[in-house]
């Protein structure tokens, strides 16, 4: 890969917005921004089994500026699946103009902050914002698709 990224980052935005309105990634957070960038890169990212176990290896931090395009976004969420109640975390892929696409209900475009107010799945917490991790540490653990 080279060091600019900026292909891989539009590639992976654009195959995200086409997926505006789309229930295929219902409560699939992380398996959804994972895609944006494999599917559109023709790449294999290394991930993590929940969104809080991969903003936890990525290190993310609080910043008040806003995440830079491609960026991934994580936030703290509570829930149960196959009867294992814990923080699963939530995850959406940066804009750059302050808002986040992510899969919720469906696929949507909201603010960074705005994912805050979504009505949370019954037996789920609302998201709470953690920080975000750069596009560089998402490429670490790459690999071409063979």
């Amino acid at each position: 890969m080279s060091d600019d990224i900026t292909e891989y980052v539009e590639n992976a935005v654009n195959w995200a917005l086409d997926k505006v309105g789309s229930t295929e990634y219902r409560t699939l957070c992380l398996a959804f921004v994972e895609d944006a960038y494999e599917e559109s890169n023709g790449i294999w990212l290394d991930g993590y089994p929940s969104a809080k176990e991969e903003s936890t290896a990525f290190e993310v931090s609080y910043s008040d500026e806003g995440p830079p395009r491609g960026a991934f976004v994580f936030y703290d969420c509570f829930g149960t699946i196959k009867d294992e109640y814990r923080n699963w975390g939530h995850v959406g892929l940066s804009l750059g103009d302050g808002r986040v696409i992510h899969a919720w209900d469906k696929v949507r475009v909201d603010t960074v902050r705005g994912v805050e107010e979504l009505e949370a799945a019954e037996g789920w917490t609302k998201p709470s914002y953690l920080g975000w991790a750069p596009v560089s540490k998402v490429f670490e653990g790459f690999k071409q698709k063979e």
